[in-house]
């Protein structure tokens, strides 16, 4: 299956609501029981914009199937899409989204937000980045030797542990000290997913260096 190459210079043409909305829509469609949530593609695509620089010169077929759960052996072009156009338009809202993300993660990091999940429990917002940071270290697990650095930093180790707890850990990458959180419990989970954009910012500037 061929894909275009991602091109670090292409125009930026962010992801309209209503097209995120169609993504979320799509993906929860598939029947690929390993297709990622929108919370999980966000996540995966972050670490490819702020990961080591070889990440963004893999070739897209090595990291775009994965987002819908891989491309099926046989003669069918589509699946797990209903279309070739279905197909077609995910790849190219994907690498524009993924676009996007370098642009404001490396030049307007005020204006980055991570598309987590949200629970409402009367009038208190529970934030959930457990999806987000799985699709954040399926990325990693890309090209593990290339992050094996930031994980044995001691530096980073206490900063980035909220990523990794709520991804579902990661070999190489600092375990949580002490009692393993309960992430079921909604305030845990939310306190942890509000610490991930710094982890993610200290990864930034650790690969910047």
């Amino acid at each position: 299956m061929q894909y275009p190459a991602y091109d670090p210079q292409s125009a930026i043409t962010p992801l309209t609501a209503e097209e995120i909305a169609a993504l979320d829509a799509l993906l929860q469609r598939l029947e690929a029981d390993t297709a990622m949530s929108l919370d999980g593609v966000d996540g995966y695509l972050t670490a490819l914009a702020i990961g080591p620089a070889a990440m963004r010169s893999m070739p897209t077929s090595d990291w775009l199937p994965l987002i819908w759960g891989g491309d099926p052996a046989g003669l069918d072009e589509t699946a797990p899409f209903a279309t070739k156009r279905q197909r077609k338009n995910t790849v190219v809202m994907a690498l524009r989204h993924l676009r996007h993300l370098s642009q404001l993660l490396h030049e307007k990091p005020d204006e980055w937000e991570p598309i987590f999940s949200i629970a409402e429990q009367g009038a208190d917002e529970w934030a959930d980045a457990r999806e987000w940071c799985m699709g954040f270290l399926q990325a990693v697990d890309l090209m593990p030797d290339a992050w094996s650095d930031a994980w044995a930093d001691p530096a980073l180790a206490p900063v980035v542990a909220p990523l990794v707890a709520l991804g579902g850990g990661l070999d190489g990458a600092p375990a949580p000290q002490g009692q393993t959180p309960d992430l079921d419990d909604p305030a845990v989970c939310d306190e942890l997913s509000r610490a991930v954009p710094d982890a993610v910012s200290a990864l930034q500037m650790r690969f910047a260096s």
